[in-house]
C-alpha cells in the first residue's frame, strides 16, 4: 500500500488531508522527519496561512533542503494551496519572500473590485489541461478555493487555470512535482479522485 508523507510544519488543515488520503486507499502519515519524508512513496505539502510564515516554519524544521531533494529525486510531490505557491520564485504577501523557485512566476494579492471579494472563497470552475493528475476528471469541474493571493506561472508548468476577477494559475506540473491552488481534500468526489490519481502515480499505476 502506498505511503504518503504529509509534511507537518504547523500549517494547519493536515488532518483533513490525511483523512482524504486514507479514504482513497493510501496510508498517510504526518511527519517533519526528513528521513521519513525521503523514504515515503510520495509527499504532500499542505499550506494554510501566510507564505512567509510557512516558509519560515519549513526552515525551522530544516525541511527546505529535504523538499528540494524530494523534487530533484523525482519522487512524486504535491503542494496544496500555499504549498503550491511556495513552489514559485517569490510572493508579495506581507512583504517580499523567496519561494523554492521550481516554477517561474510570482504570487500577488487579488484586487477587490466589481463585486469580487477577497479572499476568493468557495467553489469555482477550473480549466484543466491533459495531465495524469486529472485522469478521469472532467474539464471545467468545480474545486474548492480559499485564498487571498494568487500565483501566475511564467513558464510551461501551468496545467490548469481559474478565473476570479482575473485568470490565475490553478495547478502546475514539472516532472513528478505538482501543485494545486485549490483544496482537493475539501472538493468532495472530484478532489478525492485527484488524490487517488496522485496515490496511483506514487504507486506507479498511472
Amino acid at each position: 500500500m502506498v505511503r504518503i508523507a504529509v509534511v507537518d510544519y504547523e500549517s494547519g488543515n493536515v488532518r483533513s488531508v490525511l483523512k482524504a488520503v486514507e479514504k482513497v486507499g493510501g496510508v498517510g502519515f504526518l511527519t517533519h522527519n526528513s528521513d521519513e519524508i525521503l523514504l515515503s512513496d510520495g509527499v504532500i505539502l499542505p499550506g494554510v496561512g501566510a507564505f512567509g510564515d510557512c516558509k519560515n516554519k519549513l526552515e525551522k524544521y530544516e525541511l527546505v533542503e529535504t523538499i528540494k531533494s524530494v523534487v530533484d529525486s523525482g519522487k512524486p510531490f504535491l503542494g496544496i494551496c500555499v504549498g503550491m505557491q511556495l513552489l514559485f520564485e517569490k510572493s508579495y504577501e506581507f512583504g517580499e519572500h523567496e519561494g523554492f523557485g521550481f516554477v517561474k512566476g510570482e504570487v500577488r494579492r487579488f484586487e477587490a473590485y466589481n463585486g469580487f471579494k477577497v479572499p476568493h472563497m468557495g467553489w469555482n470552475r477550473v480549466c484543466l489541461s491533459d495531465n495524469r493528475l486529472f485522469y478521469g476528471i472532467e474539464n471545467n469541474s468545480y474545486f474548492y478555493f480559499v485564498h487571498s493571493y494568487y500565483a501566475k506561472a511564467e513558464d510551461d508548468s501551468e496545467i490548469a487555470t481559474c478565473r476570479y476577477s482575473i485568470e490565475f494559475t490553478a495547478a502546475v506540473n514539472k516532472g513528478k512535482m505538482w501543485g494545486v491552488q485549490f483544496h482537493p481534500e475539501k472538493s468532495q468526489q472530484v478532489g478525492l479522485k485527484l488524490l487517488k490519481n496522485f496515490c496511483d502515480i506514487c504507486e506507479g499505476k498511472l
